[in-house]
């Protein structure tokens, strides 16, 4: 087998997988692609903060730490897996505002870790984008 056909053979495969896990929160709309895109944020600017600034508040002296990361994907997987539970509560109940208001929240918990953690770099953050998390979180609360 050559190599070009592994290569399809995986991204088949992680492609069909991801479809899947999609399908099971609820579809792959913006809401979820929000969330994605700010959880790998908030991973990337944290192992940034502990490789390069040497400033991160999970380790005793603030450099990167393998279990911490660890730690981090796996509190990033529970937070899918909340979505999966919320959008099946949703179908359960037949609502459609529990996995809104499940994703809302995490959009803004990890939203505002970003925030932090690009802090941390020294980028000054317009208080609008703060703004905008805190009202996420709040509004998630009232769902």
């Amino acid at each position: 087998m050559n190599i070009k056909a592994v290569y399809y053979w995986i991204i088949g495969t992680l492609s069909i997988i991801g479809g899947a896990l999609a399908q099971a929160m609820g579809g792959w709309d913006y809401a979820l692609q929000m969330l994605c895109i700010v959880m790998a944020a908030d991973y990337i600017t944290g192992v940034t903060c502990a490789l390069v600034w040497k400033k991160s508040p999970k380790s005793e002296d603030g450099s990167f730490n393998s279990k911490a990361s660890l730690k981090g994907l796996f509190r990033k997987a529970g937070i899918l897996l909340a979505v999966l539970i919320a959008y099946h509560l949703d179908r359960f109940a037949g609502t459609d505002c529990i996995r809104n208001a499940a994703i809302t929240f995490f959009i803004a918990n990890d939203g505002f870790s970003v925030v932090e953690n690009l802090g941390v770099m020294g980028l000054p953050m317009p208080a609008a984008v703060k703004n905008a998390f805190e009202i996420l979180r709040q509004k998630s609360e009232e769902i």
